[in-house]
């Protein structure tokens, strides 16, 4: 939009670029003030691959710009030449996508990003003319983009089709530009290193504009066939005509980049991986090593086709620096390569990464926090998970997110070759089918009583991909079919149940089925035509597995040629850890397999679910924190809570369908008293006066329930979750249904006090009722004042970062002392507590 001479800095002695202001514009007030604005705006961009802007200024009437002066050529010269090699490519691209961060971070937009204004210098790329295209004060279709600085082979005189070239959808439509629309332009300019040839053509301006309003540019591997796949799904992202469909920020971008570029070195990062130093890391690597070529050998030949069998191989697979594996949230690609996992940082906050078996390094899912229980596309490419209530996809080779449907509280999900995907949406209720490129999900399996609070989860689609397995958990008294591993299939609603013996998730490979029993994973030998067993089943290892009571969930993936992931539950990352106020962590408890803790009033004991007893059920103990002994007071049971003298134990129980609310002395003295008997229930708490609040499961939410213990009878407070009683027993906190923290005066009447502010759950009371703590999303511990008196509560504030397992609904797991100390069931500061691997498990279960 300039005229620009070499000139020299007498001052500094220095060559420079001095760009002014065309005379057609000189006379524009607006224009110039503009031009002094925006080069201010420039100035700002101190950045290596930025053309530096040193000077700004008039005289006689001239308005001008003083820039660094650069040698070398323009992108759009090298581009005349042919393609660019993949690595030059890349590395250019990068340095593009670093500076137009940097830009895009100061509020600075391009609105002119093309070959012509990128020089290729020795120091790397540099950028030309930010924010310079919106300097004037013309119409979008005639505006300063159009009338470029005069530098061949840019816009042929008299024509605007050089910058038509590069604009967005919305700029040719008139609409605003902003940071997404330097974001259609720099996959214009990658498309054009990679093809040599730009991605839109046309013989007149219209055919130009209209071939980027509606049409989709070639594909870069008919182009350039040694494209990798991730940048085809990079560029093809960087074009959506919509600006919301394409990448977030250029800082995506540049992640996206160089991961590409390290996925062509993986193989080295092995080999550097091999010299660290600490012992188990290196034979840790070196038998990664072995497993890289094993996997490969999986892959070309295939278990079961292959006439010799897989030499039987295991190693452990760490978590990335500073993050800990979230427990049962990890799948293995079907093609056995990759593993997508959900990792916790340091922060708190859960993101999806996916990490290749041959790589040591794992790669970060960008857009993807909070998310929760990935799987993957029968094309293992593809992941989808669960997030802010959602059902998303995202191309683990680089790619933008699509939300396929609503899924409030997410638990499991399938795919099939068809692009049918099978989903829990809920924690209770049914299974859904719904496409991948989405649509209105509709059950494909069905709660026949209308009440029941049964829940079907953990979908896994056999061979055929019209069959499924899952697990049906949860069923009431009133339910025809109870608990157990069922299959199904999308054609019929009537499932067949495979076995009421066998609890959590599912899987089939190998000719086996896979699940997990008395903590051990088992594979048995499976009919997938006569969807039958048909042989013993037969312990994998000698390792017990974690796995997930409260939701049934096995900490194990397996892929379709039998590449085997597990969590052991030797290797449980969590512990219990005792944490003051300030959160300076004071000490834990060696014992794992303890959750659900409830401290005794006079805060002597420790009252858990216990994972020691092998039934497939959880067991209560007493564990006395003074002596570090603990006791088992019921074989079989979960959820303890406190009478309010501490000398009764309440919990939950199970038979059959039907769940029971047992009371049990604390030391073991008598025997176990049934209050309550029914459908699914959790004991929260008990008031001095001897009402105890627990939750019920109606169809499709959580309900707060309250048991009489003088009458002996239950009622229906109302929707929430997790609750517990203020220390004199006339307030009660609770989760409620829009998911904050809220008090309600017990028994009643009164209003709503809502605590929380931005989302919380496990509501706690101080032993002194003057404070209530819950955790939020991002796992902070949260306080907040409460005034009986005036019924009001202060603003909550944050007492410390928490490394809890999970700041959603999965119930209690943490308690407050009478000292004011938490009990946190907790990550450690440190954990890098691995999952295992396993090659090689079929040669030893035939089916």
């Amino acid at each position: 939009m300039g005229e620009v001479y070499r000139a020299r800095d007498t001052r500094l002695d220095r060559i420079v670029a001095l760009k002014i202001l065309p005379h057609k514009l000189a006379d524009s007030a607006e224009a110039r003030q503009r031009f002094e604005r925006e080069a201010r705006a420039v100035s700002s961009l101190n950045h290596p691959h930025i053309c530096a802007l040193y000077d700004v200024g008039q005289q006689d009437n001239i308005d001008f710009l003083v820039m660094e002066y650069l040698e070398g050529e323009t992108l759009a010269a090298r581009i005349e030449r042919g393609a660019l090699p993949l690595d030059e490519l890349i590395r250019f691209a990068v340095q593009i996508a670093d500076a137009l961060d940097r830009a895009h971070r100061q509020g600075v937009v391009h609105r002119d990003l093309k070959p012509g204004n990128i020089m290729l210098t020795k120091s790397g790329t540099k950028l030309l003319d930010f924010g310079l295209a919106k300097a004037a004060g013309l119409s979008p279709m005639t505006n300063l983009s159009s009338s470029p600085t005069e530098s061949r082979p840019l816009t042929a005189d008299g024509t605007l089709i050089g910058t038509f070239q590069y604009m967005a959808p919305e700029q040719l439509e008139s609409r605003p530009a902003d940071t997404r629309t330097d974001i259609f332009a720099f996959g214009l300019v990658i498309y054009e290193m990679a093809a040599g040839q730009r991605a839109f053509d046309g013989t007149t301006q219209a055919s130009l504009i209209a071939a980027i309003l509606k049409d989709e540019p070639r594909p870069l591997d008919q182009l350039a066939p040694m494209t990798p796949p991730a940048l085809e799904r990079l560029v093809r992202t960087c074009l959506a005509k919509d600006p919301a469909e394409r990448w977030r920020s250029a800082h995506d971008l540049k992640i996206q980049l160089k991961w590409i570029a390290e996925r062509a070195t993986e193989v080295l990062a092995l080999t550097s991986a091999a010299r660290r130093t600490h012992t188990r890391e290196k034979i840790a690597w070196g038998v990664a090593l072995l497993l890289l070529v094993a996997v490969l050998w999986l892959g070309m030949s295939g278990v079961r086709s292959s006439p010799q069998p897989a030499v039987p191989m295991r190693s452990s697979l760490m978590p990335p620096p500073g993050s800990a594996f979230l427990p049962y949230q990890f799948a293995i690609s079907p093609d056995g390569r990759r593993l997508a996992f959900v990792g916790v940082g340091a922060d708190g906050r859960e993101t999806l990464w996916v990490r290749a078996l041959s790589s040591s390094s794992a790669q970060q899912i960008n857009g993807a926090e909070e998310a929760n229980y990935p799987f993957w596309a029968p094309d293992s490419r593809r992941i989808g998970f669960f997030a802010n209530g959602k059902l998303k996809i995202v191309d683990s080779a680089g790619g933008g997110i699509h939300i396929v449907c609503e899924a409030r509280n997410g638990r499991g999900g399938t795919w099939n070759r068809s692009g049918t995907i099978v989903f829990a949406p809920n924690f209770v209720g049914p299974l859904y089918r719904v496409q991948d490129s989405g649509g209105a999900p509709v059950p494909v399996t069905r709660i026949r009583h209308q009440e029941s609070p049964q829940a079907h989860r953990w979908p896994y689609f056999l061979p055929d991909g019209v069959h499924f397995l899952y697990f049906q958990d949860w069923s009431s008294p009133n339910d025809a079919e109870g608990d157990g591993i069922y299959v199904a299939s999308l054609d019929s609603p009537e499932p067949k149940l495979i076995s009421s013996e066998l609890t959590g998730t599912a899987a089939f490979a190998s000719g086996n089925l896979l699940y997990v029993r008395d903590r051990f994973l088992i594979a048995q030998p499976f009919d997938s035509d006569r969807l039958e067993t048909r042989g013993p089943p037969v312990p994998i290892g000698e390792q017990e597995v974690e796995k997930d009571l409260a939701f049934s969930k096995s900490g194990f993936s397996v892929s379709d040629n039998g590449v085997l992931v597990f969590q052991s539950a030797a290797d449980s990352p969590t512990r219990f850890v005792w944490f003051d106020a300030a959160g300076k962590e004071l000490g834990q408890l060696s014992e794992i397999g303890y959750r659900d803790p409830r401290i005794s009033p006079d805060g002597r004991f420790l009252a858990v679910s216990a994972d020691d007893y092998r039934n497939g059920k959880r067991s209560i103990r007493i564990y006395d924190l003074k002596r570090g002994v603990s006791t088992r007071i019921a074989t079989s049971g979960e959820f303890p809570a406190w009478s309010r003298d501490g000398k009764q134990v309440t919990y939950v129980d199970v038979a059959g369908n039907t769940y029971s609310m047992e009371q049990i002395p604390f030391d073991g003295s008598g025997s176990a008293q049934t209050l309550l008997k029914g459908g699914k229930m959790i004991p929260n708490d008990w008031t001095p006066d001897g009402h105890l609040v627990f939750m019920s499961f109606g169809k499709g939410a959580a309900e707060i329930s309250i048991y009489s213990a003088s009458d002996k009878r239950a009622s229906i407070q109302g929707p929430g979750a997790e609750a517990q009683f203020s220390p004199d027993g006339k307030w009660l906190a609770t989760q409620g249904m829009q998911g904050e923290v809220i008090v309600q005066p017990f028994p009643g009447p009164g209003g709503i006090i809502q605590i929380s502010n931005a989302g919380g759950a496990q509501p706690r009371w101080s032993r002194d009722g003057r404070q209530i703590f819950y955790i939020a999303p991002d796992r902070k511990l949260m306080a907040a004042a409460f005034d009986p008196q005036y019924k009001s509560a202060s603003a909550p504030r944050a007492l410390f970062q928490t490394r809890i397992v999970s700041p959603s609904f999965v119930l209690f797991q943490y308690d407050v002392g009478p000292d004011g100390r938490f009990l946190i069931n907790s990550f450690s500061s440190n954990s890098s507590a691995p999952l295992t691997l396993r090659i090689g498990w079929t040669t030893q279960h035939k089916p």
